[in-house]
């Protein structure tokens, strides 16, 4: 089935390329289907680039998808145009008062600062509090994850002594999840952060469960026990180039990156990387999508996240 998008938005033209079905709004709106509504808050830089490939993953179920773009109000992007925001974006007093089947939660370079310091923090605040009445379940990612923890479950991050950057392989803890349902018991993740949360803290947590984690790069999966918060510690969403632009970008910056580690073949960033991560990301974002929205939601979308 198709992801309903906005027929002008710059992903419509990409995933079309890669033959992905993207239905046009006046052709959704002569269907008899009720498809799941999912809110994007990006909270990224490059915006275009996380919409193109948060959308690739949502296009790729057999669900009807209709996608919707949150922006912060508190925060002037710099690396995309305004146009572009108020064409393709709303704000949280738009959507306060509607309700949603998932919620997406990207992540933001603003990882060394204190959650405090971060200049939307306090709306932020607000649209996690919303979703715990207006959202039927939540996916954080990577510094969206690290927000989500400290504000549902008071688990600080800390800083890491160098960045954690590359591509690292990863095993299942708890098998036996649907969110984890057809990977691998070996497999690779995407991280990308220069912070990571007290460890110890989380499995000690009553209302949280591990199911995938790294002896290398810590935690990657975590959720709720009542199945309503998912926290991704890793970057699912990037593409085979992500990493590769980003240390481009360090090394111009004069900041002497690390290679990305298991990222470049003989860890030479002359060579083309290999992409090892995109199935295990496409069955998480399936998964969730499958057996905690879809399977799970009120079939009436205004009684998303009311408590029964």
């Amino acid at each position: 089935m198709p992801i309903r998008i906005p027929d002008a938005l710059p992903a419509t033209a990409a995933l079309e390329s890669e033959n992905i079905f993207v239905m046009t709004e006046f052709r959704a709106l002569h269907q008899d289907i009720r498809p799941l509504r999912v809110l994007i808050l990006n909270l990224m830089p490059t915006k275009i680039a996380t919409e193109t490939q948060i959308m690739r993953k949502l296009s790729n179920t057999p669900l009807q998808i209709e996608v919707e773009l949150l922006r912060t109000r508190s925060h002037e992007a710099k690396n995309v145009s305004r146009e572009h925001l108020e064409t393709f974006y709303r704000t949280f007093d738009e959507v306060r008062n509607e309700h949603f089947d998932g919620l997406i939660i990207t992540g933001a370079p603003v990882e060394k600062l204190d959650f405090s310091d971060v200049d939307y923090w306090d709306e932020l605040v607000d649209i996690m509090d919303w979703s715990t009445t207006n959202v039927h379940s939540t996916l954080h990612i990577c510094w969206g994850a690290q927000a989500g923890l400290f504000h549902h479950y008071g688990i600080d991050k800390h800083e890491l002594p160098a960045k954690l950057s590359g591509v690292y392989e990863h095993v299942l803890e708890k098998p036996s999840s649907p969110l984890v349902r057809g990977l691998d018991d070996r497999f690779f993740a995407v991280h990308s952060r220069y912070t990571g949360v007290d460890e110890g803290a989380v499995r000690a947590h009553p209302e949280l469960e591990v199911v995938a984690s790294s002896p290398e790069a810590g935690l990657y999966l975590v959720k709720s026990v009542d199945s309503r918060r998912f926290f991704v510690f890793g970057h699912p969403e990037y593409d085979a180039d992500t990493l590769r632009l980003e240390y481009e970008r360090d090394v111009r910056a004069g900041i002497d990156p690390d290679v990305p580690v298991n990222y470049f073949p003989g860890d030479d960033p002359a060579r083309e990387p290999l992409c090892m991560w995109r199935a295990q990301a496409q069955l998480l974002y399936t998964n969730w999508l499958n057996y905690y929205v879809y399977q799970t939601t009120p079939y009436d979308v205004t009684c998303a996240g009311v408590e029964e």
